[in-house]
């Protein structure tokens, strides 16, 4: 596995008006994309463009979603996942297969409308990890 580039570090939170006003306030962002829910996943995600990558915040769309336990967890919030970009996703999960790593569910369209998958974190350092095929030019 070669490790490629990071495409975002996902934070959960309670309010992602409260957390676009934090990014924006706080930490100077000047581009943030529109909120944009995702009901297959269970959450409204936004994007904050940093100068070398994202934050993918990640707020439930209700307590079926997957990061509503994360929440019961940390209340305020926060890093939830790195993600990181591969050429293909299928020889990944493969190869990440094959050194015992768990991988959870089956690969999915993401926010980025491209594959995605995650490991499961007590195999990978104590990170959850995305990883994510990285999104082909468009022509």
């Amino acid at each position: 596995m070669k490790l490629g580039p990071l495409n975002h570090v996902g934070v959960a939170t309670p309010s992602i008006p409260d957390s676009i006003a934090f990014w924006r306030d706080v930490m100077g962002a000047t581009k943030i994309h529109e909120p944009f829910d995702m009901p297959a996943q269970g959450v409204k995600v936004c994007f904050v463009d940093t100068p070398n990558s994202q934050i993918e915040l990640i707020e439930p769309l209700g307590e079926d979603s997957p990061i509503h336990g994360f929440l019961a967890a940390n209340p305020k919030g926060g890093q939830h996942h790195l993600c990181f970009e591969v050429p293909d996703i299928h020889e990944a999960r493969a190869e990440f297969e094959a050194m015992g790593k768990r991988v959870l569910g089956e690969p999915r369209i993401g926010a980025h409308g491209t594959l995605i998958f995650f490991v499961h974190p007590k195999d990978m350092g104590g990170v959850l990890t995305e990883i994510m095929e990285s999104p082909k030019a468009e022509h």
